[in-house]
């Protein structure tokens, strides 16, 4: 049963900024990389994202846990953020007859330590200004010099190998095993609701752990490769990049998402970098730059992959830019059949706008066999 426990509680900023508001989840202590998510609605699916894995999440919707909380509504085994941040906090009573636990339950059963009655407005702004920054909540330890010296040995989210820590341990299997396409997934954060998405397009995946090599990949005889969003600095994966480096080699069907759009960029000698901020929300406009269309997205990153870097390069074309900032949303290989896109088409939660590229990926598998078995 929840304990409902008002406990006063502190954020601190590794800046020195605090702010003072009332306990919520499990009383603690926890450090991350703060972040803001503009979604008004999902916050289930946004705390079980493992690209969210060490990091504090603070919702700007006014209100949260206020519709309950419910098993299937889940985008991985466990909840992935390190503490959450709120302005008002449903801690029992919900309003979905369909919801199975309280927003407090949850908490407490997936030891999340939260602080709630926080000006969120106040704190996303000096967020937005300041830029992204690490940050210690508390309700057990509120001598807010111990808590800065704790803050202090929590290292930068920059330089971060995180995907290997939240993929799956052991390769496990997706769909119906007589699906048209057999898709390999290479986990590195995997979201539930992309894995759906193929299986809903006649696909069987393998999803294979985030440091399985390219010949184990190859070797299960798939018709395409996923490379899959995830947490930390892609700069520090090597061990992917040269997997998809390989893959490139054979000309073989590959999509990327998120972690895994930079992935492919970095395997095709283009750079990434830390943002200011990241983009973390449901409604972020993306124009696609073939089509010319206008896209609603799902965002959720705080590393880039370089446009400089794109406009120099002979062989990557931009297929899809950020209408906010004119970052790079969308890359595709020249004379290859891969792609990549830095938002979520899955959109678990979010719009539907961008669910046409898995379609544009299993027609790319199905061109390729076709091509393989007039070879023969």
């Amino acid at each position: 049963m929840a304990t409902i426990n008002h406990k006063p509680a502190v954020l601190l900023l590794e800046d020195g900024t605090a702010f003072h508001g009332k306990a919520a989840g499990k009383i603690g202590t926890t450090t991350g990389e703060i972040c803001f998510n503009t979604g008004m609605t999902g916050y289930q699916e946004i705390f079980t994202d493992p690209s969210y894995y060490r990091q504090i999440m603070v919702m700007t919707a006014a209100h949260i846990g206020n519709y309950g909380m419910k098993n299937s509504e889940v985008e991985s085994e466990s909840v992935k953020i390190a503490g959450l941040v709120t302005k008002n906090f449903t801690y029992k009573k919900y309003s979905r007859p369909q919801a199975d636990q309280s927003g407090q339950a949850y908490l407490e059963e997936n030891n999340i330590v939260s602080i709630t009655a926080i000006d969120t407005r106040s704190l996303v702004k000096h967020i937005r200004d300041k830029g992204v920054m690490n940050a210690i909540i508390s309700s057990d330890n509120l001598d807010l010099e111990d808590l800065k010296a704790k803050l202090a040995e929590v290292p930068s989210m920059k330089g971060l190998e995180l995907a290997s820590e939240v993929c799956t341990k052991e390769p496990y299997y997706i769909g119906k095993p007589d699906a048209a396409f057999k898709v390999a997934v290479l986990d590195f954060g995997t979201k539930r609701n992309i894995l759906r998405s193929f299986a809903k397009r006649n696909c069987h995946l393998k999803v294979f752990p985030a440091k399985t090599s390219y010949a184990e990949l190859k070797e299960w005889g798939a018709d395409g490769f996923f490379l899959s969003n995830g947490p930390g600095d892609p700069a520090t994966m090597q061990y992917a990049v040269d997997v998809a480096k390989q893959i490139l080699a054979d000309n073989s069907p590959v999509f990327g998402i998120c972690l895994g759009h930079q992935i492919l960029a970095l395997a095709m000698g283009i750079p990434t970098f830390k943002m200011h901020n990241g983009h973390r929300g449901i409604n972020h406009p993306v124009r696609n730059m073939i089509t010319g269309r206008g896209e609603i997205t799902s965002q959720n990153h705080g590393f880039a992959v370089s446009g400089e870097a794109i406009e120099a390069h002979p062989d990557v074309e931009v297929t899809h830019i950020n209408l906010n900032d004119d970052t790079i949303e969308g890359i595709q290989v020249k004379e290859r059949r891969a792609f990549s896109v830095q938002y979520h088409p899955e959109a678990a939660p979010g719009p539907h706008d961008s669910r046409y590229l898995f379609d544009n990926f299993v027609k790319l598998m199905k061109e390729a066999s076709i091509e393989k078995s007039l070879a023969i």
